[in-house]
């Protein structure tokens, strides 16, 4: 939770904010960050929000496919009553 809101923040930050391009012959700040450790910071934090959904989706993958079955044989056989 805390790392999609980190990726939302400065996703969103940037996207308002940040101008696009490169500063011609200095570099800006914003909000005490430079445009470049804003982009690490957004980069980094969504491949760590990726890695950690990937293994949450592996260890409860068992979880997903029994729960998506069941809702699907009682959709079956709900219709199957009529």
């Amino acid at each position: 939770m805390i790392l999609f809101l980190v990726v939302a923040f400065t996703g969103f930050f940037m996207y308002f904010f940040i101008p696009a391009g490169i500063p011609h012959g200095r570099y800006l700040v914003y909000m005490g960050l430079t445009k470049a450790t804003w982009t690490w910071i957004h980069n980094k934090s969504a491949i760590l929000m990726t890695l950690l959904l990937c293994l949450h989706l592996i260890l409860h993958w068992k979880w997903i496919l029994w729960t998506t079955k069941n809702f699907f044989k009682k959709e079956t056989e709900k219709n199957r009553e009529f």
